[in-house]
C-alpha cells in the first residue's frame, strides 16, 4: 500500500487555514475568538496503552487527534467554530458529542446518524465539514477546547 506523507506542520496549516468563526443569527453583540490548534498522532495499542504524540509525519492510516483551543477576546454572547475537513483526512469523531457535520461543503448541517446521501446513510468520509456552537454561558468563561479525530486517507 503506497504511503501518503504530509508533514504535521503542512497539517497544521491547512486546518489554520480553513477554520473559520462564525457569528450565530441570534447573538446580539460582536463578539472577537482567537483560535489555536495542535495536531497530535494516536499511536500504540491496547496493551501498551495509546498516547498522543506531537505529528510530525503523517501516514495513510494515522488516527489524528486535533485540540481546538479558542479564546473570547471581546464581545458578548455565543459563537460557532466551523472547521471545513482538509481533503487528506476524514472525521471520526468529537470529544463532546455537541458537534454538527456538513455533507455537502457547509450547505446544510445535522447530526452524521441524520443525514443522507441518496438513500444511504451518510458516512465520516463523506463530512466536509464540521462544527461546534459554543453557547453564550461557555463562551462566559473566556477559554475552551474542543477535540475531535479524524483518519489520514
Amino acid at each position: 500500500m503506497p504511503k501518503f506523507r504530509i508533514s504535521a506542520a503542512r497539517m497544521v496549516h491547512l486546518l489554520l487555514a480553513t477554520m473559520a468563526v462564525a457569528l450565530p443569527n441570534f447573538a446580539q453583540a460582536r463578539v472577537s475568538v482567537a483560535l489555536d490548534s495542535a495536531v497530535f498522532v494516536e499511536r500504540g495499542g491496547r496493551a501498551n496503552g495509546r498516547m498522543l504524540e506531537p505529528a510530525r509525519r503523517l501516514s495513510r492510516g494515522d488516527r489524528v487527534v486535533y485540540i481546538v483551543t479558542w479564546t473570547r477576546q471581546a464581545g458578548d454572547g455565543g459563537f460557532v467554530v466551523t472547521n471545513p475537513l482538509p481533503r487528506t483526512v476524514y472525521y471520526q469523531a468529537s470529544a463532546d458529542d455537541s458537534e454538527q457535520v456538513s455533507i455537502d461543503g457547509g450547505r446544510t448541517w445535522g447530526r452524521l446518524d441524520d443525514l443522507r446521501i441518496g438513500t444511504r446513510l451518510a458516512t465520516p468520509e463523506d463530512v466536509t465539514h464540521v462544527r461546534w456552537r459554543i453557547p453564550a454561558p461557555v463562551a462566559a468563561r473566556g477559554s475552551g477546547q474542543i477535540a475531535y479525530s479524524a483518519i489520514v486517507r
